[in-house]
């Protein structure tokens, strides 16, 4: 394996990216289950949120909140609004936005960038001259990989990235 300044500009290039994309898919969200067991929480809900309630006997509500009290929480439903006490919610989740066009943006940039380092590559695989600096080094006039792959690699990138789910259910209370 070559060591990293043995690497080409594009191969540099498509490690970044590549590592770009894994760091941002560990990231993750989560609260513990400890600031999860305030009744309190639910006070961030704002009428007509979206949110999903399951009960102690595993039946589950979906429905837009309505209101919040020390008893229970009041959602409305097609049938009408449902009023659900407190002592029999297990957990409360809201869903979360979603993001489809700023996904479809960064995977279309994603997909440019790496269809570009991809194209570089190869129409420029050897780069053993002495003149001009060492990321031209090489450059025919008409070089065309960049040219095809990095559209191919926006539009891939755009199509993956608006595709991706997003506005997933966000746990805010868990009973203990």
């Amino acid at each position: 394996m070559k060591s990293l300044r043995m690497l080409s500009p594009a191969g540099l290039l498509v490690l970044a990216l590549l590592g770009a994309c894994v760091s941002t898919g560990t990231a993750s969200g989560q609260d513990s289950k400890g600031r999860l067991s305030s009744w309190d929480n639910l006070k961030s809900l704002t009428p007509g949120q979206e949110i999903r309630v399951i009960m102690n006997n595993v039946k589950s509500y979906q429905g837009e909140f309505e209101s919040l009290s020390d008893g229970g929480i009041t959602l409305r439903q097609a049938a009408g609004e449902q009023t659900l006490a407190r002592k029999d919610v297990l957990r409360v989740s809201r869903k979360g936005q979603d993001h489809q066009s700023r996904n479809a943006l960064i995977g279309a940039v994603v997909g440019a960038g790496a269809g570009f380092g991809i194209g570089f590559a190869v129409d420029h695989p050897q780069r053993n001259c002495t003149q001009g600096p060492e990321f031209f080094c090489g450059l025919p006039p008409n070089s065309h990989g960049e040219i095809i792959i990095t559209p191919l690699g926006f539009l891939a990138g755009g199509v993956v990235g608006a595709v991706i789910p997003t506005g997933r259910w966000h746990d805010i209370y868990r009973a203990r």
